[in-house]
């Protein structure tokens, strides 16, 4: 069960980014989406190719955990090496988002 570590890693990335959408627009509502890239971008951020790559990786996380269907299947990936390399790159764009608010 340690990609539900994923799963809320996904949580905290999509939290912080609605929270630069919301610095960067005008206080407006952020969009009611998932996708950690899309929201990057409509936040205005600018990602280079490997950071999409693993931003898109990441919101994977969020729809294998909520879907039964992949669930089982996710899990079974989630080994500690998996959990743990995943982790430290939720951990990096965390800081490098928090970073970006004023």
């Amino acid at each position: 069960m340690i990609g539900v570590y994923l799963f809320i890693g996904h949580l905290a990335l999509e939290k912080i980014l609605k929270a630069v959408f919301v610095d960067r627009n005008d206080n407006n509502m952020p969009p009611r989406i998932h996708n950690l890239v899309r929201l990057a971008e409509l936040s205005k951020i600018e990602l280079d190719e490997d950071q999409k790559f693993h931003l898109d990786k990441i919101t994977d996380f969020n729809i294998q955990t909520r879907y039964p269907d992949y669930k089982l299947a996710f899990y079974k990936r989630c080994n500690v090496e998996y959990t743990n390399e995943y982790l430290a790159k939720i951990k990096e764009f965390y800081a490098w988002f928090s970073s970006l608010l004023k």
